[in-house]
């Protein structure tokens, strides 16, 4: 892979790129990193498309001060640094929002969607008895200033899954959790972002082709939200992915790799263009 880097403003956006034709932008969750892509960009590369994944503000490599900013503004600058018009977004969580917030700002420079247990601008959020539980132990750790705890509450809820034993994902995929997260939560507070206008309200103006995935273990909120969409976006195909939470590009790489491809493939022989009718939900 081939390490770039991008200026905005006073910030520099570290980012990976691998292998040549239609793009792939790759969009991490707010516990990771651009390296929670890498078997994912790897496959998409030997395939025949180009892969693209970046840190964003607050993440792994990427250095920010404290200035106003957005990421649908920094995503439109990696983008325009690496002379791409328009690509295939692949996001989960917090980037998958991004992606949902850039389709409704260009809906013409988007190919293709992948939404991993996604979130959405403005989307309601609620929790089981059990979920508000390791809720109530995140909030403590963050009060208290415990990063090290902080860190092992979070990989209970996004890696495991909230209502999973803790450690049921453990080896180096726990490890590299641990490391992608440890950086976040150690880097300054950006205080001045600007939020986009909420994509809740609008997400059945989005017609490009979507893949919805979200893991049986993940928050049930963020499975109820998965099924709202697919039933909202005109052109989205939904799975519900067993036995896996909100990680799954790191926890069953192989299994997001079949689908994703699966998708591209798809995609490159409809040329990007699907009717209401072709779509399934």
């Amino acid at each position: 892979m081939t390490a770039f880097s991008v200026t905005v403003g006073r910030a520099a956006l570290a980012g990976w790129q691998v292998g040549e034709g239609l793009p792939v932008v790759f969009l991490h969750a707010g516990v990771c990193d651009k390296r929670m892509w890498q078997s994912q960009m790897a496959v998409v590369a030997e395939e025949g498309w180009q892969a693209i994944a970046y840190d964003r503000r607050g993440y792994g490599e990427t250095e920010s001060p404290d200035e106003t900013f957005n990421h649908v503004d920094d995503l439109e600058a990696v983008l325009a640094s690496l002379d791409i018009h328009a690509a295939v977004f692949v996001g989960c969580s917090m980037g998958g929002g991004l992606a949902l917030d850039f389709a409704l700002r260009h809906p013409g420079r988007v190919i293709g969607l992948v939404l991993i247990g996604t979130s959405v601008t403005g989307a309601p959020w609620s929790a089981t008895q059990v979920e508000q539980m390791i809720e109530a132990a995140e909030e403590d750790a963050w009060e208290r200033g415990d990063r090290d705890m902080l860190n092992r509450v979070q990989a209970h809820e996004w890696l495991d899954g909230p209502r999973a034993k803790s450690g049921r994902v453990g080896g180096a995929v726990r490890e590299l959790f641990f490391d992608m997260n440890a950086i976040a939560l150690g880097k300054p507070d950006l205080t001045q972002e600007e939020r986009p206008p909420a994509a809740w309200p609008r997400v059945g103006e989005v017609r490009a082709p979507t893949l919805l995935l979200v893991g049986d273990e993940d928050f049930t909120a963020l499975i109820d939200r998965h099924e709202h969409l697919s039933e909202e976006m005109p052109n989205a195909f939904a799975a519900v992915l067993e036995g896996v939470a909100h990680i799954p590009s790191i926890e069953r790489p192989e299994l997001v790799n079949s689908m994703l491809l699966e998708f591209l493939d798809a995609i490159e022989g409809d040329d990007g263009e699907e009717s209401d009718d072709e779509s399934a939900h």
